[in-house]
């Protein structure tokens, strides 16, 4: 083969690799003043498209800026056709009628492409945040883009929205971080969150002299009508202490540092509004467990694309329950790293320690939620270790503790806990198997 022909099937080839494109694009649809989330994945080749639409296999063609493209799903046409402006893409999806799928209707959509994974290693990133979360959301608009195994180091403010300098930066309400959106999650997976560092960042906390509802009995209700004044802590951060307000009739009382967040969550899926940053449930949100400590992973179901991830509400330290309504309330430094896990079912969030496996129920009623966390726990049981429902009830009845994690806000929390010692030998019989 001569030379002229060796170099000319070499750019030949040059020029098909580079015609051939991939990217990732966030969906937003508007179904009825509804915003709907997918991803669009696309494979470009010349005029050519081809990719997935919310996960459903799709086609389609490019001429100039406008782009045409059909998804397919359960004998369905979803299309979307659309004028392409740099790394944004917005027109007219027309998709069946809900009720009468015979017919069409058609809805306002736009896309903004996102970017490709840096290349190297997983990135370490100090991020500042401007402004804050009072709502778990999808509507919000990610304040950054992580993927696997990237590291975040950032602050948060304390549950008034006051930051280390005692400056008030948001409302009050446990203001959140977020969302962070973490590309490759998608809905049906677990975000993994490991929370590497958390150390308050100034050196007092706020608090109540209070009692929840929930923990006042007959004879404390009349008298603990009276309480709820607020109460200020001392941190000494090099002794690892908290120190109540001197001449408090508690003098010499001090109680160790075990810095927490009370906030962790993952945006609501569609069909459930936002919720507050004082709600709690599935996705996680304000839990108010005092075991979600440095070195603990924290696994949440998925629900959007890209998670969406929030975090605030920190506690230099907190008695099981929050039963003071405000734990000791500050500002802190946070390091965390996430993870995906993908298509994995998940009733509830769970917390993983080095010694535990943490299943947490949050609901209405203690009740409720001891239900929620323990179906949590043998859900766990029967992915991760292979049980049957005989043999997880079993060992549940033989070893697993609960613990309130919290009576403070509108749901109660239990976590149902086992310790991971017991299961060693579990783990490697189950990989038998």
């Amino acid at each position: 083969m001569s030379g002229r022909i060796v170099l000319f099937l070499v750019c030949l080839w040059a020029a098909s690799a580079s015609a051939t494109e991939t990217e990732r694009w966030r969906v937003v649809i508007d179904l009825w003043g509804n915003p709907v989330y997918q991803t669009l994945d696309l494979i470009r080749d010349g005029t050519r498209l081809s990719g997935t639409l919310d996960g459903d296999p799709l086609t389609g063609s490019v001429k100039g800026a406008q782009w045409r493209l059909t998804a397919t799903a359960n004998d369905r046409h979803y299309r979307l056709r659309g004028t392409r402006d740099g790394d944004t893409l917005a027109g007219i999806a027309d998709f069946p009628d809900p009720n009468r799928p015979e017919r069409r209707a058609e809805h306002a959509f736009t896309a903004t492409r996102l970017p490709s994974r840096p290349a190297g290693p997983p990135r370490v990133i100090d991020f500042t945040p401007r402004d804050y979360a009072n709502v778990f959301s999808a509507d919000r608009a990610p304040v950054l883009i992580l993927w696997p195994g990237d590291t975040v180091r950032t602050r948060t403010l304390d549950s008034g929205g006051v930051d280390e300098h005692g400056v008030t930066r948001a409302l009050f309400g446990n203001p959140q971080v977020g969302p962070f959106y973490v590309d490759t999650a998608e809905p049906g997976d677990v975000l993994v969150i490991t929370l590497h560092r958390l150390r308050p960042n100034r050196d007092h906390a706020d608090s109540l002299d209070a009692l929840v509802g929930r923990a006042q009995g007959p004879g404390l209700a009349a008298r603990a009508g009276a309480l709820g004044k607020p109460v200020r802590w001392r941190l000494d951060r090099e002794r690892g202490i908290a120190l109540p307000p001197p001449g408090s009739g508690m003098d010499g009382l001090s109680i160790p540092l075990r810095p927490m967040l009370g906030g962790i969550a993952v945006a609501p899926g569609f069909g459930s509004p936002p919720m507050s940053t004082g709600d709690s449930g599935r996705f996680g949100g304000n839990m108010d467990f005092n075991l979600i400590v440095e070195g603990t992973k924290v696994h949440l179901p998925v629900s959007q694309p890209g998670a969406l991830l929030y975090l605030g509400d920190a506690h230099a330290a907190q008695g099981d329950g929050e039963t003071s309504q405000y734990a000791l309330e500050t500002s802190m430094d946070v390091e965390f790293s996430v993870a995906v896990i993908k298509a994995r079912a998940q009733a509830t969030p769970r917390v993983e320690s080095a010694t535990r496996l943490m299943a947490v129920g949050q609901a209405g009623s203690l009740d409720e939620a001891v239900r929620v966390a323990t179906h949590g726990l043998i859900q766990w049981l029967q992915q991760d270790y292979g049980l049957s429902l005989s043999e997880a009830s079993q060992l549940l009845g033989a070893a697993m503790e609960y613990r309130i994690t919290t009576l403070a806000g509108r749901n109660a929390g239990v976590a149902a806990m086992l310790d991971k010692s017991r299961l060693a030998s579990l783990r490697a019989a189950s990989a038998r198997r």
